[in-house]
């Protein structure tokens, strides 16, 4: 049987970027999903920020080849709302006892978010090995991950959080990096799916 350890790091290994996704305009959903699936990155994490949130998650779904789930999820409730939409995996900036709870319960693959050495032996302590590093950058960068990340080995990462294509090889060079979550392959506006796609593939093709 698959554990929830190992469904989230399949999520983790479809490639090596998650697009970190704040859709403010539902109509912009499906092409923006799209592009991303044809430029190689099927893993996309809808953020639950905008009032449209759950239902771009719903038609994103309907992309073939995507994997959709809901970022921000900060309470058992937003659980519970993004799995009711269809979400597939589940990503916390940080992680408290009822969201482990809930998270734990539901058997969906969850990305808790941590920060620090005592976030991470939370998160083990709870049952969740694969871990969300927030906010990637202003926590310290790829020098604090492997720093805080060598007597933790049971734990493997997402750095999310000022991620950008210069930086991400040197987070994806580290032992404990699964794969990175970023913004940067669609910014905000009308998507120009050309660029995005393009973007994607860039992304895609990153060495990890």
């Amino acid at each position: 049987m698959t554990t929830q350890s190992e469904a989230v790091e399949k999520v983790m290994r479809l490639a090596p970027v998650i697009p970190v996704l704040v859709i403010e305009d539902i109509e912009h959903a499906r092409p923006i999903a799209e592009a991303l699936v044809a430029g190689g990155l099927p893993a996309l994490e809808v953020t639950l920020r905008t009032d449209c949130a759950l239902e771009a998650i719903r038609v994103m779904k309907q992309v073939p080849g995507a994997v959709v789930g809901a970022g921000t999820v900060l309470t058992p409730d937003d659980l519970k709302r993004s799995v009711d939409a269809g979400a597939e995996f589940i990503v916390s900036p940080g992680l408290t006892p009822n969201l482990a709870e809930a998270a734990y319960k539901s058997k969906i693959p969850f990305l808790p978010g941590t920060a620090n050495a005592s976030d991470i032996m939370f998160a083990l302590e709870c049952g969740f090995d694969r871990l969300k590093f927030f906010p990637a950058m202003a926590a310290g960068g790829p020098s604090a991950l492997k720093a805080i990340s060598a007597p933790l080995a049971a734990a493997k990462f997402c750095p999310t959080g000022g991620v950008t294509p210069q930086n991400a090889p040197e987070w994806l060079a580290l032992d404990a990096v699964i794969c990175v979550g970023g913004s940067w392959m669609v910014p905000k506006g009308k998507p120009d799916v050309a660029q995005i796609e393009a973007a994607a593939r860039a992304a895609a093709g990153l060495a990890r």
